[in-house]
């Protein structure tokens, strides 16, 4: 790094802030994250001969990347409120270029799994990168703004599937991270340059304990149910973990009450708005992860089946990558619903438009055309929903527990896809086919797990519309030193 850049870093951006410039650079920085998240898939199934280990043990590649960013999301927001929110965004990022290098450097399980986590611990970007638009944008530019940041998951990751199966196709695997690590130099650099750092700071002491209390819990939780299906769900290390995770949170949310200074302020996260924002989150992460497992399985599998259609991994890409633009296109819709309506009903609106998709797909979805019509129903709805997700959280919370608070808002979310995961997977396996001697599964086995999704996405729905109604009062007012004053964008209680 030139030492124009390492002075940049330590003074931060000098003039005012450029908005166009600052949004396009955060919503980049999320795009390069969820393209970490996707990276590995298409290389997947040969990762035991790459690796030379076996399936279950290159799995932990996949894994290790889940449980650091459960860990990370809540610890790296709670930091960014204390210590600078730019500050931990560059933090990220680092993180995410040291561990796609180790990774392109490994040839075995052990750095393999090392690089992977290291990326994992980059999660908290996103949430990081909403906190520092509301304090550093005028009001006028905030709601569309992290709509657009909000979508980058989604749309990093719908553009990420067919770019990974074009590279791992054509060239040597670890290109992969190589091109993850240019990435993420680039965006790290970009940070530099154009994002300014906040000023509003909670200070005060870090709740280590809390956070290594809420890390026990989230480990145990999310490595009982990623790892639920190959150990049995009966088995005593299964069982053993959720009754540990149960136990550890129950102190953990005791602890959290009494400490002066708690990594997670429980009493902000019972706020009515709060509450059923990050309920209505787990429910809509539940939701969209039914689309990512359902449809590339029918897309792939044989057409000897009767309902596969028998493509591969880079045209499976290609055919889901529109739900990615159309995403990003709703979340412009989306910021406009929500500055006349407010976030409560655009948030309403996407879950019903993705209960619509996956309805849809119950008896559609012979074709090619159905699956992207399907895709971006889905897509159009999740873009609705994750942008008003920000606005609910941010209009409820002290401007000073922003990124914490966005950040277990994000972990809500993908809490929601790891108990869809599991739920899914126990569904396939117990819903198969014969298909020459091996089980696959089902066509009705994947009806039943889009009708899940429709329900999830009801569910979200009716979480919604305990959401407090709407009032005119619409985002922060730059302040004299280029730092926005908390606001409420969402309603009084009703």
């Amino acid at each position: 790094m030139s030492d124009a850049l390492a002075q940049r870093a330590a003074a931060g951006p000098a003039a005012a802030p450029r908005p166009n410039a600052v949004v396009a650079v955060l919503a980049f920085a999320g795009i390069v994250v969820s393209l970490m998240q996707t990276l590995v898939i298409p290389i997947v199934p040969e990762l035991p001969k790459y690796l030379n280990a076996s399936a279950s043990n290159t799995a932990w590649a996949v894994t290790a990347t889940l449980l650091a960013a459960a860990v990370a999301t809540p610890v790296v927001g709670r930091l960014g409120d204390m210590f600078g929110k730019r500050r931990m965004l560059l933090a990220s990022l680092a993180l995410l270029v040291s561990g796609s290098v180790v990774c392109a450097l490994s040839s075995s399980l052990v750095p393999m799994i090392v690089g992977r986590t290291l990326q994992g611990l980059s999660a908290a970007v996103v949430p990081l990168g909403i906190s520092v638009l509301r304090d550093v944008l005028p009001a006028e530019r905030l709601a569309g703004s992290t709509a657009l940041m909000s979508a980058s998951l989604g749309v990093g990751g719908a553009l990420g599937l067919p770019s990974a199966a074009f590279i791992a196709d054509n060239y040597d695997w670890h290109v992969l991270f190589w091109t993850s690590a240019i990435l993420g130099v680039v965006a790290l650099a970009l940070v530099l340059l154009i994002v300014p750092e906040s000023k509003v700071r909670t200070g005060g002491s870090f709740d280590l304990l809390g956070a290594l209390g809420l890390s026990a819990a989230l480990v145990s939780l999310l490595l009982a149910i990623s790892k639920g299906a190959d150990w049995g769900w009966t088995s005593g290390t299964t069982l053993g973990l959720f009754a540990t995770a149960i136990a550890v949170f129950l102190l953990w949310g005791r602890y959290e009450l009494r400490t002066a200074q708690p990594l997670v302020d429980l009493r902000t996260t019972a706020r009515r708005q709060v509450l059923f924002t990050n309920l209505a989150s787990v429910a809509l992460g539940f939701s969209m992860f039914a689309m990512s497992l359902v449809l590339p399985q029918v897309l792939q599998l044989p057409e000897q089946t009767g309902y596969g259609l028998g493509k591969s991994m880079l045209a499976v890409g290609l055919i889901l990558a529109p739900q990615g633009l159309v995403m990003m296109a709703m979340s412009a819709v989306s910021a406009g619903i929500t500055k006349a309506k407010g976030p409560k009903t655009t948030l309403m609106i996407g879950a019903i438009i993705v209960a619509a998709g996956y309805s849809l797909s119950v008896v559609t979805m012979s074709e090619i055309w159905h699956i992207m019509l399907v895709a971006c129903i889905i897509g159009g709805g999740i873009g609705f929903a994750y942008g008003a997700m920000p606005a609910l959280i941010m209009g409820a919370v002290p401007a000073s527990e922003t990124a914490a608070a966005n950040s277990l808002n994000t972990l809500m979310r993908s809490m929601g896809t790891s108990f869809a995961s599991a739920l899914a997977g126990v569904i396939l396996a117990q819903m198969t086919t014969d298909f020459g001697g091996y089980p696959l599964p089902s066509e009705n086995g994947f009806k039943v797990v889009m009708a899940i999704g429709a329900g999830a996405a009801l569910l979200a729905f009716a979480l919604a519309s305990f959401l407090p109604r709407h009032r005119a009062a619409a985002a922060p007012a730059q302040g004299a030193e280029g730092a926005a004053e908390p606001a409420e964008v969402s309603g009084a209680k009703s």
